[in-house]
């Protein structure tokens, strides 16, 4: 059981990832100081430090509370035990819904942003997200290719080429954006179909 000191920093923590996520989206990474978040958040900056250590240290705690959906939808799909064609549809749909999100774009932006200019932070990044569901998804189709001996193809290929598909949209939107309308729901219903039989997937 917390104490009563360890439950007030846990609310503040949240306070301040809250307020920083907003200010983000609202004016811009660069554009935030810490005194703003606090200014929101309440608290005090020296909260905030002993909390974050420095602004970098917010922000990943600010994309952290997103960084695992992606892995987090392709376990769940994964455990539901779901033929392919179901699957995909399933991860298609719902991980477009998520990614093409107006405040997850503009956390897009941010990371898109921050990695050109430190690629540490673009590898760590990539590796406890995009590349974590990536995995997810090769081992989920290196099973399917043991169950359904119709599938064509390379599973982890498979699995890559699935992930662009979906992927295209949200990078496309982020670097655009918005000027680029997203696929409608039955737009990308067709383009995972198409996937689906060129994979052999399809019921």
């Amino acid at each position: 059981m917390e104490s009563p000191q360890q439950e007030r920093l846990d609310r503040r923590r949240q306070a301040f990832q809250q307020a920083a996520r907003d200010l983000f989206i609202e004016q811009g990474y660069e554009q935030t100081t810490l005194a703003e978040v606090v200014e929101r958040a309440g608290g005090s900056l020296a909260t905030l430090y002993k909390l974050f250590g420095n602004k970098e240290g917010l922000l990943d705690a600010v994309l952290s509370q997103s960084r695992d959906l992606g892995h987090e939808l392709v376990e769940t799909v994964a455990a539901n035990d779901l033929p392919p064609d179901q699957a995909l549809h399933r991860i298609a749909a719902e991980l477009s819904a998520i990614f093409l999100a107006p405040s997850n774009m503009a956390i897009t932006r941010i990371v898109i942003a921050r990695s050109v200019c430190n690629p540490e932070f673009a590898r760590n990044f990539f590796d406890r997200s995009q590349m974590k569901a990536l995995n997810r998804l090769r081992r989920l189709f290196t099973e399917w290719s043991t169950t359904y001996p119709q599938m064509t193809g390379d599973p982890v290929k498979l699995a890559d080429l699935f992930t662009g598909l979906i992927a295209f949209d949200f990078q496309m939107q982020a670097i655009s954006h918005g000027s680029m309308e997203p696929p409608t729901a039955e737009e990308l219903r067709k383009r995972t179909e198409f996937f689906l039989r060129g994979a052999g997937l399809s019921a």
